[in-house]
Order: C-alpha cells, then structure tokens, then sequence
C-alpha cells in the first residue's frame, strides 16, 4: 500500500545525504582538485562548492608551508670524513593542479628526493665547509631542490642543516687541531711584538745617538730608578765625557 508519507521520510532523507555529498566547504588555505569522469576538471576553492557526486571526485591539498624533518644520513665529505647530517625542509604547493597530477604522492617524493639532495651536495664538499659554511651549503641545496620540484607545484623556500654529528675519534682530533692552530697563532702574535717591539728600540737608540743630552738624560733617569732599591751597592759607569761637557 502506498504511503505518501513514508516515501516522502525516505525522499527527504536522500535528498539530505545527496546534498551533503555534494556541498563541500573548503577553508581559505585548502584548494580542491576536481575530476569529471577521471579527467581533470579545475581547481576550485576556498569556500563552498558543488561537487556532482558520481560524475565528479575531489582531492583536498593544503596550501600551508609545511615543515619536513630530512632523517639524519650518512655521508662521506670529500676529505672521506664519515659524518651523520640531518635537515630540516620547508616548503609549500604553489601549483596544485600539478601538485596531484604529476606525482603519486608529493610529501613522499619530496622527502625522498631532499634525501638524496642532502647526501649529494654535501658529499662534494669537506668537512671544514660543512662546519663553518652552512648559510652556502643551505642555500645550494634549495636552489636544486626548488628546480627539481618546480614540475611538481612545490616550491621550497628554505632548508637548514641542523646538526654534523662526527664520531668521537675526529672529535678528538679536531681538538687537538684546534689546539695546535692556537699555538700557531700565539706564536706568530709573539713574533709579531718581537718585531715590532726591535723597530721601536732601533728607532729610540737612533734618537739617543744623534742627541748627547739624550743620552745623558737617560743616564739619570736610570740612576734614579735603581736608586729607589737600598738593598744594594750600585756601581754604575759614567762616560767621562759627561763631566767634560758639564765643566763647560
């Protein structure tokens, strides 16, 4: 028996599902890649949007920059210095047309490829550029990183290398290399004030051989000085043309 209100319960409960399938809001940093029948269609958002159900499918992608931690590698510099590096990665979908399109799973393949990135790059330079360096080294590995991903709708914005972990034996001997570019330094600062300190005198006895006051001055002076000690007997010479000059 037909029953107009039981179909019209039923009707109204489909017409809701149907519409819920269809109604999609997405927010302001959300895009969604829209396919008809397995063909791309557009992109399409942020807000609310009508989505056939059947005849159309829809693929969220967040616009967002995300931050991905690069898992620490191994790799050998070129000076064969077996180091362990890790990364952290920033980046974002510019294109995400070609963000789901052109790759099976953008997060994965960005990974991997920042991997493989890091290993290589820094593989190619010494350890030495590796510790004091890390402003250039970031910055050749975004370049290729960004032109690499670039045909995926990603752009890469920044990488940092965090940490260069060496084992304890190149640990041990950069300290003792560091020590010993200390002592190099003291050193060639000693010598530095040797030469410096032998110009001065040279320039003071070329003063005191061309005054006799001078050097008469600097006698006393010096008989002063060691007069403040009592505890000792001074004999101190006396060029006897001091006195022929001070009889005149």
């Amino acid at each position: 028996m037909f029953d107009p209100e039981y179909f019209g319960g039923v009707f109204l409960v489909m017409a809701i599902i149907l519409a819920a399938s269809m109604l999609k809001v997405l927010r302001e940093y959300e895009r969604g890649v829209i396919f008809m029948l397995g063909r791309f269609y557009k992109v399409k958002g942020p807000g609310l949007i009508i989505i056939i159900p059947v005849l159309q499918q829809m693929v969220r992608v967040d616009l967002r920059t995300i931050v991905m931690d690069v898992p620490t590698q191994d790799v050998i510099s070129r000076d064969n210095v077996s180091v362990q590096v890790n990364a952290v990665l920033y980046f974002r979908v510019v294109d995400p047309e070609r963000a789901i399109i052109q790759v099976e799973n953008y997060l994965e393949a960005t990974s991997q490829l920042s991997q493989t990135t890091l290993r290589s790059v820094l593989g190619q330079h010494e350890l030495d550029d590796m510790l004091a360096e890390r402003e250039r080294l970031n910055a050749d590995i975004q370049t290729i990183l960004d032109k690499q991903t670039a045909a995926w709708g990603i752009k890469v914005a920044n990488v940092e290398i965090k940490h260069v972990d060496l084992n304890e034996t190149m640990v041990r001997a950069l300290a003792k290399q560091a020590e010993a570019e200390r002592e190099r330094r003291a050193k060639v600062i000693h010598a530095i004030g040797e030469a410096e300190a032998a110009e001065k005198l040279a320039e003071a006895a070329q003063v005191l051989a061309s005054q006799d006051q001078a050097v008469q001055l600097r006698y006393l002076q010096t008989l002063v000085e060691i007069a403040g000690d009592k505890s000792s007997t001074i004999v101190f010479p006396v060029p006897i043309d001091v006195f022929a000059k001070l009889k005149v």
